[in-house]
């Protein structure tokens, strides 16, 4: 998007060790006038030939320091808790990296005038009546959901340029914590028997389209909220039954189940997903058909 500009566009990639972050700096590191910058809360990065920090988004000044030190045009802020059980039980942890980190970010880059792209959640709805377009009421169910929309609150009143990413069941190949589909396909490769819920739908985002959508943000400067998802609505159950098919795995070893079967802390939007339109006309997002991305994924998984 930007192998145009002569001048170098500076980025600065936050949560750069996990799964997102990590395609985010792999698709920048091989772009022509960008300089690249990762932080994350580990010590040492996950990937090489980018400049690294450690840095704690909680933390005010740390994250002040490092980027007024290295000035971007953009940041990324692809770290978050995520874990949706223990935002119930660690609800101080979670608000001090959702909010108050987007809230640090966001004063850094107001200072600076740059632009904050920042992901957001299919989770601040309650699942009552989605799919769900951005001008939907958020009603989240569980604190997750609670500190996500608080997060998106904080931008807007924030003064700066900034960017919420609305996306739900992220996947794709990254050096991490094992995606829905990586975990669908090593539990069935070992003979697991899974048991999926029937219930729970959504359109599951391919991490590259959610890539390639941030660096169509920049690049045209949009700013404001949009939703980033997958063209197919699918269960849970009925996106394994896919990974089982395309794979020629056991369908036999998943087991459906309704969610409340799991007995979970945490409430889950049900009836959920994302619609696109907004993204799709005004910046040409086209999100990749799941059985293609299975395919790019194939090579990676049958190692």
């Amino acid at each position: 998007m930007f192998s145009h500009d002569i001048i170098k566009k500076r980025i600065i990639v936050i949560g750069a060790n996990g799964m997102l972050g990590q395609r985010i700096i792999h698709f920048y590191s091989g772009k022509e006038n960008i300089q690249l910058l990762g932080c994350s809360v580990e010590p040492s990065p996950c990937f090489n030939n980018v400049d690294y920090k450690s840095c704690d988004i909680s933390k005010r000044e740390a994250i002040k320091d490092i980027i007024l030190d290295f000035y971007p045009d953009y940041i990324i802020n692809a770290a978050a808790f995520t874990n949706v059980d223990l935002c119930e039980t660690e609800r101080e942890k979670a608000w001090k990296i959702n909010v108050k980190g987007v809230e640090y970010l966001a004063e850094a880059s107001r200072i600076i005038d740059a632009h904050l792209v920042t992901i957001s959640t299919d989770y601040v709805f309650d699942g009552s009546k989605g799919p769900y377009d951005e001008r939907a009421k958020p009603n989240p169910l569980g604190y997750y959901g609670r500190t996500k929309l608080a997060s998106e609150n904080v931008l807007k009143i924030s003064g700066t340029y900034y960017t919420i990413l609305r996306t739900n069941v992220l996947y794709g190949i990254a050096n991490s914590h094992p995606d829905f589909v990586r975990w669908v396909f090593n539990s069935m490769k070992e003979g697991k028997h899974i048991r999926i819920v029937t219930d729970q739908i959504n359109n599951p985002t391919y991490i590259d389209d959610l890539v390639q959508a941030i660096d169509k943000v920049l690049g045209f400067r949009k700013y404001g909220i949009y939703n980033i998802g997958g063209r197919e609505f699918i269960s849970r159950y009925d996106f394994s039954i896919r990974v089982a098919d395309f794979f020629n795995l056991d369908k036999s070893l998943i087991t459906p189940i309704i969610t409340e079967e799991l007995k979970q802390a945490a409430k889950r939007p049900l009836r959920s997903g994302l619609i696109t339109i907004k993204a799709e006309s005004e910046f040409g997002f086209k999100p990749t058909p799941i059985n293609e991305t299975l395919e790019i994924m194939k090579k990676e998984l049958l190692q």
